[in-house]
Formats: structure tokens, C-alpha cells, sequence
């Protein structure tokens, strides 16, 4: 009797190892499902700050035209009537010979508003 008894405590014992290593549950496979969610949380994290960023934009698209001015003005290099576009080539910046004090401009800069 005793025998049959350490026979089947050894069974389950052997059973519980073996679910533990090889089964559905196992310790490898609680691993792998812990790198799937890590991955997961760091992807949902990237989503959420561009959803932010973008959620930003259409805010800012919606309350002004300040932000569709800055992105014509940028994206698609217009300019308003009247106004005058001077692309300055920072490169060519120190060459450039400077107005002497008395010379003043012919008319002042067109402002954007």
C-alpha cells in the first residue's frame, strides 16, 4: 500500500513538472507571452504620443488659421499678397557687405497681419 501511494504522489509530482515546463501555462510560455506584451505596451506608448501630437494639430487647426498659415508658408512656400519673400543663405551670411548706418531701407517690411 505504501508503495502505490509513493507510486501515485510521484505521478503527480511528475505530472505538476511536467505542465509546469511543457504545458499550456509553462514557464517559457508566460515568458514569451511577457516579451509579446512588452512589445505591445512600447508600440501602444509610440501610438498614444503621435495620437497626442496629432490630436495637438487638429486642435490648433480648428481654434486658428494661424497653424494652416505656418504650414502653406512652409510645406507649400507661399506667401501672402503684398509681401515680399528673401530666402537668406546662411552660408552666404558673412559674406555679405553690411548698409552703412544712413542708409535706410525705401520702405519699411510688410508685416503679416
Amino acid at each position: 500500500m505504501k508503495r502505490a501511494v509513493t507510486f501515485v504522489l510521484a505521478l503527480l509530482v511528475g505530472w505538476v513538472q511536467f505542465e509546469l515546463w511543457f504545458g499550456k501555462g509553462s514557464v517559457p510560455h508566460v515568458m514569451s507571452l511577457r516579451s509579446e506584451v512588452a512589445t505591445a505596451k512600447e508600440r501602444n506608448d509610440a501610438s498614444q504620443t503621435r495620437n497626442e501630437r496629432l490630436a495637438a494639430e487638429v486642435r490648433d487647426l480648428e481654434e486658428g488659421l494661424e497653424m494652416v498659415e505656418e504650414q502653406a508658408r512652409w510645406d507649400l512656400g507661399m506667401v501672402k499678397p503684398n509681401e515680399i519673400y528673401v530666402h537668406v543663405d546662411p552660408r552666404a551670411v558673412g559674406d555679405a557687405p553690411a548698409l552703412p548706418p544712413s542708409a535706410s531701407p525705401a520702405s519699411p517690411p510688410t508685416q503679416l497681419r
